[in-house]
């Protein structure tokens, strides 16, 4: 025989089912809270579809850092700035972070 467990294979708990509800629903109560705020969706209407802005401000801060690229390749900056692996992904955060903050904040 197992250890916790009676013959018909219940388990010897003392906490009852009624307990347990009790606090799975409480738990998912809590959970669902912080999504009650979200009222108003930063969301714009595209061909009749509903499209997110932070896709739109992540594209821009993603072409803005090309466009920012190509003007230290042309002046001659490029070949100062190491590592690049972390100054372009910066400089495309950079102008996402701020183009959010400029037309959706």
């Amino acid at each position: 025989m197992q250890k916790g467990r009676n013959v018909t294979g219940k388990l010897n708990s003392p906490i009852r089912p009624r307990t347990i509800r009790a606090v799975t629903a409480v738990a998912s109560s809590a959970v669902m809270l912080p999504v009650a705020g979200c009222s108003r969706v930063p969301s714009f209407n595209l061909l009749g579809s509903f499209f997110p802005a932070w896709i739109l401000c992540g594209v821009l801060g993603i072409l803005l850092a090309v466009a920012v690229r190509l003007y230290f390749v042309r002046i001659k900056l490029e070949q100062q700035l190491k590592p690049l692996i972390l100054v372009y992904p910066c400089l495309a955060a950079f102008f996402t972070f701020t183009l959010w903050l400029l037309f959706f904040s």
